[in-house]
């Protein structure tokens, strides 16, 4: 790590580490007594406190988790405890509400904005959880400039990874992949319209679940796109991210697209199971990688070995075609959705703010020594220039072919050769941050199943020269038991012995 760290820190008494401890690890510890709640958050917020100015991993802390952590101790001792998530301390990103901070999607525009709970905030504190603080982001979720740097905001600064001096740590749930990856929260909630979990979780070595569109609210989350924002789990294990899922989903009237999730599982860990892969059918998306250097698609074929040995039957390579076409007319139709989505959000939300778009794009001009120090707002201008209008057929014709390629694709390949997932690398490992030219990713791919709205799970998969690099297992919707069941048996083949 590039931050001062004491080697084998280990969490109170309980001897687990402090970065890496599981959920179940964290549960078994305060109920057997070793832990407690209130001094397992005071341990985070002092970690955070000492590590934090040097990873910028989290923009604040919320003044009430120690209060938060002592009732759930009280909850404990008389025996109410309300869920799985009794008294785990968890980060949310900075897009995403919680009563008692500011939700700013790191701009000083929304510094003095209100609000009360996201609905899965609400979802996490009903399970339990001791709502920590609000991680780093990059800023506006990456919507603001096409030459921006991932994990950059104004208010929280550069998000660092912790695994290289100076390595960024993708976009936009920066901060949350990063916490978890340094151990500053044993879990974080991210946010994605593409790519944005699974990502950073890919380049910080973390897990990373981008749920099928529908199943958690987005209610409460600044937004980008109707179509295919939702928020989702970022754990240092498969088996986290099923826990933090049951507790993120569920329906909710604010938000219509939740209807389509009646039937869908409560509990997700129901569904781990390290022996999944035996007769897996999966299919191995090569093409999407092309751009990765030796070292980095060696990563791809050791983990198709781990796969083939664990039982998988393997397609290799299965072709999405079209995939390379589907990000010139997403964007288009993100733009509009973003001045539609966000004019809507920024209406209804109390507090002293810009009121649309448009004000926010003069905020940013007046503020411009501050917020556009790295890079501009082109993205906004883009945006701004559209009608915004849900009806317009220049957005509607850019939408339906973003759609008909996405699922030609990836439909194609799950149906073509009755695959359970198609497998890729999520990404190259972390590349220098840059300031100057913004990000430089070699390639990403998390396009296919995000146009579609469907599942997708980042696992970390190998290293390359000491940076993580992760594999990507892509579903179809509602896939998630047999995405997070594959997922878990992968990691588990991984485990010594």
């Amino acid at each position: 790590m590039p931050v001062p760290d004491s080697p084998g820190a280990v969490i109170g008494g309980s001897g687990l580490p402090a970065a890496g401890a599981t959920l179940a690890a964290l549960q078994r510890a305060l109920s057997g007594g070793e832990l407690t709640s209130a001094a397992l958050t005071a341990f985070y917020l002092e970690r955070i406190a000492r590590l934090n100015p040097s990873l910028h991993a989290v923009i604040s802390v919320s003044p009430e988790a120690a209060a938060q952590a002592a009732a759930s101790d009280a909850a404990r001792a008389r025996g109410a405890m309300r869920g799985p998530l009794e008294g785990i301390p968890v980060l949310v990103k900075d897009n995403i509400a919680a009563a008692g901070q500011p939700t700013t999607a790191g701009s000083p525009a929304l510094a003095d904005a209100e609000s009360g709970d996201a609905f899965c905030v609400g979802r996490l504190r009903a399970a339990g959880a001791v709502i920590l603080g609000k991680a780093n982001l990059s800023e506006w979720a990456n919507i603001r400039s096409a030459s921006s740097s991932s994990g950059w905001s104004t208010l929280g600064g550069q998000t660092v990874n912790p695994h290289g001096s100076g390595r960024n740590p993708s976009g936009s749930s920066s901060g949350s992949a990063a916490a978890v990856a340094a151990g500053l929260a044993p879990a974080a909630i991210g946010t994605e319209t593409n790519g944005s979990i699974v990502s950073p979780a890919s380049a910080c070595g973390v897990v990373g679940l981008k749920p099928t569109v529908g199943l958690v609210s987005r209610a409460g989350i600044v937004p980008i796109s109707g179509a295919q924002d939702t928020a989702g789990p970022m754990t240092s294990c498969v088996a986290d991210a099923a826990a933090l899922l049951g507790a993120l989903a569920g329906q909710d009237p604010a938000d219509p697209a939740t209807a389509r999730s009646a039937g869908q599982p409560a509990d997700y860990t129901a569904f781990l199971d390290a022996g999944a892969l035996a007769g897996a059918r999966l299919g191995i998306w090569r093409d999407g990688s092309t751009p990765a250097g030796p070292a980095t698609a060696a990563v791809l074929d050791a983990a198709v070995e781990r796969l083939r040995a664990s039982g998988a039957e393997i397609t290799d390579p299965v072709r999405l075609p079209g995939a390379d076409q589907i990000w010139e007319h997403e964007l288009a139709a993100l733009l509009h959705e973003f001045k539609h989505g966000l004019n809507g959000y920024l209406a209804r939300l109390p507090g002293e703010h810009p009121m649309s778009l448009a004000e926010l794009i003069e905020f940013n001009a007046r503020h411009a020594d501050t917020v556009l120090a790295h890079f501009g707002q082109d993205l906004f201008e883009r945006a701004e220039a559209t009608s915004g209008d849900p009806g317009d057929p220049a957005y509607l014709a850019a939408r339906a072919e973003a759609g008909r390629l996405a699922h030609a694709a990836l439909d194609g390949a799950l149906d073509g050769g009755r695959l359970d997932a198609v497998v890729s690398l999520t990404g190259g490992p972390a590349r220098l941050t840059d300031h100057l030219l913004g990000d430089l990713s070699e390639f990403s791919t998390s396009g296919p199943a995000a146009v579609c709205g469907y599942p997708s799970l980042s696992v970390p998969a190998g290293h390359v020269n000491g940076l993580p690099v992760g594999m990507l297992l892509s579903g179809r919707a509602w896939s998630e038991p047999r995405l997070l069941a594959l997922g878990f048996a992968f990691e588990q083949a991984g485990c010594p012995s």
